[in-house]
């Protein structure tokens, strides 16, 4: 389930970087940039799921 909802979050995270590059290669650089900051919070969030993960799997193995 976890691995799944990271999955959905990287795919929107490329979907935006998409978006962004696309504006980037029009030449609208500062619309890429604002594009590509809604980025953060995925990768935010799927960083966190790891971190979580790691937990889990560094107590079960004590």
């Amino acid at each position: 389930m976890h691995l799944s909802k990271m999955r959905k979050r990287l795919d929107s995270a490329a979907g935006i970087v998409k978006a962004a590059e696309t504006c980037a290669e029009a030449g609208n650089v500062e619309n890429a940039i604002e594009i590509a900051l809604d980025v953060e919070r995925l990768i935010y969030e799927v960083n966190t799921f790891l971190n979580a993960a790691n937990m889990i799997n560094r107590i079960s193995k004590t």
